[in-house]
């Protein structure tokens, strides 16, 4: 109906056959019915428009005699194919959300040595897919009532219970509110905590995604430098000691790997509680601690409040699924419930349904330690392909960090290597201060291929050429 956008006047001068007509027809020459679209039936749009079936008929009748559409008997009324449609707008200069950080297009294959994918060879799919069946059944059967937009009770219960066992952090289900991944997750955050006009410490280098997602929101990042402790709270006292947030990655560094030393922990911990700040951990990993056990979620050290623990199912599962969480100290978890309920609803009430399942009967933490085990080895594969010195080359997330010499242009390097199917990700513009920027080739491990890998990294090394003997 809002693609037909059909308004019926009885007063005017034309019949109301006429009028329907006319609407359905602009709808079709505009480009909002598009060619092979299904028209209601007689019956529901007589009954929409409050007139006869009859009325309803005629128009079309007429309109099929016009050729713009096809009566294709018991399937129904469509819109004529081959139509000439005239576009409202001129298209041709739109592009794809974000192009400087989403380089490969949406819904590609996963690429050698691409970052931030999980392996595609190793998820349970059968398992899944008969979990999945069966929530999307009982989905389906459920009675029709608004879900809870927090997120689905059940889910909410299982994440407490695996972040007390994996994370360290003992919540309760109350404190939990689904998200659309770790976007979604700061979405709700920044309408939730309402710090426009602010400023945010932010890791430097640090995830790209985080420093646009905070300036859209009227918060002004502020880059800290990152040493082999992790977050340098005294650089960032000197750059911004009033500053509302403080945006960390303390697991696991992103993109560096290192882990937040305990040492800087307790002194961001206290920064916050003095100045009333918040901070909002991404512990975009999880407990995927490829060397030893993963260090705790910083949450789990907060005696005050004033951390907020976001996690994501993206690199465990899948980036399809956008499905992540928050964990938000008591004090707020109304506030960010009202603001879920009003702006960001949990939505796919299968999907969570299905992931609580996966969960509760322990697929999940079978699936992480079989991804363990993979990447270890994969990461072993990749080492000995390389053959070469282990000097400027080490272990950061679910990468290896390839140090480039000074002045290397690792952008060009990557964009080059996009047309061998490589996707390695340039380091420098994980930078926000280009000032400072390091040039180096993060290679992600997760989905590297068991055969042709050596032929993939003398690609890599041809392409980057003199700076591979310098320091790799």
């Amino acid at each position: 109906m809002d693609d037909l956008r059909i308004e019926l006047n009885r007063q005017a001068g034309t019949s109301l056959v006429e009028q329907i007509a006319t609407a359905i027809g602009r709808s079709i020459s505009e480009g909002r019915l598009y060619s092979g679209a299904r028209l209601p039936s007689w019956r529901d749009l007589s009954a929409q428009l409050g007139i006869s079936r009859g009325t309803v008929k005629s128009a079309y009748e007429r309109l099929i005699d016009e050729q713009l559409l096809v009566a294709r008997g018991a399937a129904g009324t469509f819109v004529a194919d081959q139509l000439p449609i005239t576009h409202p707008a001129d298209t041709s200069d739109l592009r794809g959300p974000l192009p400087e950080f989403y380089q490969h297009p949406f819904g590609a294959p996963a690429m050698v040595f691409q970052v931030g994918i999980p392996a595609q060879d190793v998820f349970p799919y059968k398992v899944w897919s008969r979990i999945a069946s069966g929530a999307a059944r009982e989905a389906a059967m459920a009675s029709v009532s608004y879900p809870d937009p927090r997120g689905e009770p059940s889910l909410r219960a299982e994440i407490a219970a695996y972040l007390s066992v994996a994370r360290g952090l003992v919540c309760s289900p109350a404190q939990i509110i689904i998200t659309s991944g770790y976007a979604g997750a700061l979405g709700l955050i920044m309408h939730a905590l309402d710090l426009k006009g602010t400023s945010a410490w932010t890791e430097d280098p640090g995830y790209p995604m985080t420093r646009t997602a905070l300036k859209m929101a009227g918060i002004e990042p502020v880059p800290v430098r990152v040493d082999e402790q992790g977050l340098n709270v005294d650089d960032g006292l000197k750059r911004a000691a009033n500053a509302a947030l403080a945006v960390v990655t303390a697991s696991q560094q992103a993109p560096l790997g290192m882990t937040l030393s305990l040492s800087r922990r307790h002194q961001l911990l206290e920064w916050a509680a003095t100045r009333g700040s918040w901070i909002i951990e991404d512990d975009y990993l999880s407990e995927l601690q490829l060397a030893g056990r993963a260090a705790p979620a910083l949450a789990s050290q907060d005696s005050c409040g004033r951390v907020i623990h976001t996690g994501t199912f993206s690199k465990t599962i899948s980036p399809g699924l956008r499905l992540g969480f928050i964990v938000v100290p008591p004090a707020l978890a109304n506030r960010v419930g009202d603001v879920a309920a009003a702006l960001a609803p949990a939505s796919s009430i299968a999907s969570q349904r299905a992931l609580s399942e996966f969960m509760r009967k322990g697929h999940y933490l079978r699936h992480l330690r079989r991804m363990k085990r993979t990447y270890n080895a994969r990461h072993a594969s990749l080492q000995r392909a390389l053959n070469a010195s282990a000097e400027g080359r080490t272990m950061a997330g679910l990468a290896l960090l390839l140090r480039l010499p000074e002045g290397t242009d690792d952008r060009a390097i990557a964009d080059q290597a996009l047309e061998f199917g490589l996707a390695p990700a340039p380091l420098s513009t994980w930078y926000a201060d280009p000032t400072r920027a390091q040039s180096g080739l993060l290679l992600g491990i997760t989905n590297i291929p068991d055969k042709g890998l050596d032929a993939y990294c003398n690609r890599l090394k041809q392409l980057v050429g003199t700076g591979w003997g310098h320091n790799v």
